[in-house]
């Protein structure tokens, strides 16, 4: 995988840990504690206890049976908390892109030396490209392709690298949950163009050519 360099002008402020973060999983965690607690309690009774009345059975059945609910909603409910705190999106969406090449550009295009990735502030992801050039109406040529979205987080930058070209950089202008969309959104032209062996970021025409429009599937 390429190592982007200088993306940090297109970072936001640094991700802080909130007290409501911490305080959901304490509250989580106290629940299972207490679920597990009941669970005990309730089969110590069970087993200890002599009740041979087919009414005394069912009863304690029943109340081994909340519990267990109890520590299963708990488990449940422990295990959402800690994705949210991680920031792991457990729905799993995609994003399905098409990036405008100019002429020149297209012609770089090869199997093999073309990558497109998804860099956060959490991590960093291979698009998966789809096979062959494209079209738009107006006869332009675009690059398909399609990367998940792992994480929460509004701090996603597509990033191009072109066989021969400096990277392109298009950040995602997408909530940290995106909704899904039937239609792909407006074009939106690179936010940055930074060379890949270079820290300082490569001066470029405001009609620069390349540009991304997505969509969340």
């Amino acid at each position: 995988m390429t190592i982007l360099a200088g993306t940090a002008g297109l970072k936001g402020p640094a991700v802080v840990e909130s007290a409501d973060s911490w305080t959901g999983v304490l509250t989580s965690g106290l629940a299972g504690a207490a679920a597990a607690v009941a669970v005990a309690i309730v089969l110590t009774l069970y087993f200890r206890g002599q009740y041979r009345a087919p009414r005394d059975v069912a009863r304690h059945l029943a109340a081994a049976s909340v519990a267990i609910g109890l520590l299963a909603f708990a488990a449940y409910d422990m295990r959402h908390a800690a994705f949210d705190y991680l920031g792991i999106n457990l729905s799993k969406p995609t994003i399905e892109f098409e990036i405008r090449l100019p002429d020149a550009a297209a012609l770089a295009v090869t199997a093999g030396t073309t990558q497109i990735e998804l860099h956060t502030d959490k991590n960093q992801t291979l698009a998966r490209l789809h096979k062959g050039l494209a079209s738009t109406a107006d006869g332009r040529t675009v690059l398909r392709g399609s990367v998940p979205l792992d994480f929460r987080t509004t701090d996603r930058v597509v990033v191009l690298n072109l066989p021969g070209q400096p990277q392109r950089l298009f950040k995602l202008r997408l909530a940290a949950d995106p909704s899904h969309s039937d239609q792909f959104g407006p074009w939106h032209l690179a936010d940055r163009v930074t060379s890949a062996t270079a820290a300082a970021p490569v001066r470029f025409a405001p009609n620069d050519a390349f540009a991304i429009r997505y969509r969340v599937l």
